[in-house]
């Protein structure tokens, strides 16, 4: 979600932002839409076909995946501050 909300939109923009390869990312894109955090549509197919390829799906954060990202990154903040402090000790 952190991709997308930070512009990457397509899957290969996803898999390229992530390091991901496409079985990892698709399938959790696929999950994320179904809990409703993201949502998709599908490009017009005269443009794709303009460019010469195949129609894209892009991916929108919606507000319940906001709020999902927002309280996972305040998570993974206190995890680092708990493993920096345990390191210091």
């Amino acid at each position: 979600m952190q991709a997308i909300a930070s512009g990457f939109v397509y899957g290969f923009d996803i898999m390229d932002a992530t390091g991901l390869a496409s079985g990892t990312v698709y399938p959790a894109l696929s999950k994320l839409e179904q809990s409703g955090f993201l949502k998709s549509k599908w490009e017009d197919p005269r443009v794709a076909r303009r460019d010469k390829r195949p129609p894209r799906r892009s991916y929108e954060i919606t507000g319940a995946g906001r709020e999902a990202l927002a309280e996972s990154l305040s998570q993974v903040r206190k995890l680092q501050r708990l493993a920096l402090r345990k390191a210091g000790s």
